[in-house]
């Protein structure tokens, strides 16, 4: 709801799907991509957000997860339309400043889609 309230008029229009099946990834390497595919050049993030029911709050380059050296990830928006948020927070977080993350914490993206990180 924060997102919609933060996008305008347009967000109304949204239709928020009844459900969306909960999926679990691995987080592989040192650098994930969360975004949209792009149809027009077939660019695919590592976590795509355009599978049915696709977010259309989320923008094709949205945010990063990146490990860093310590082994905690991080992530870093890359200057989305509709931001990413921390935890349910109102704010979203600045654009290319990477967040330390902790185990558990959700990382919001779109109009409804959260990630929630858990160390394996």
């Amino acid at each position: 709801m924060a997102m919609m309230n933060r996008s305008g008029p347009e967000a109304a229009g949204l239709n928020l799907p009844a459900y969306s099946p909960e999926q679990q990834l691995p987080l592989n390497g040192h650098q994930i991509t969360i975004g949209r595919r792009r149809h027009s050049t077939g660019e695919a993030p590592d976590i795509d957000l355009g599978r049915p029911p696709e977010d259309p709050g989320v923008s094709h380059q949205h945010a990063l997860l990146v490990q860093q050296p310590d082994g905690i990830w991080a992530v870093v928006d890359q200057d989305s339309t509709n931001g990413t948020t921390i935890n349910g927070g109102d704010e979203p977080i600045q654009p290319f400043v990477p967040v330390p993350l902790r185990d558990g914490d959700r990382v919001h993206v779109g109009a409804w889609t959260t990630i929630t990180v858990r160390r394996g």
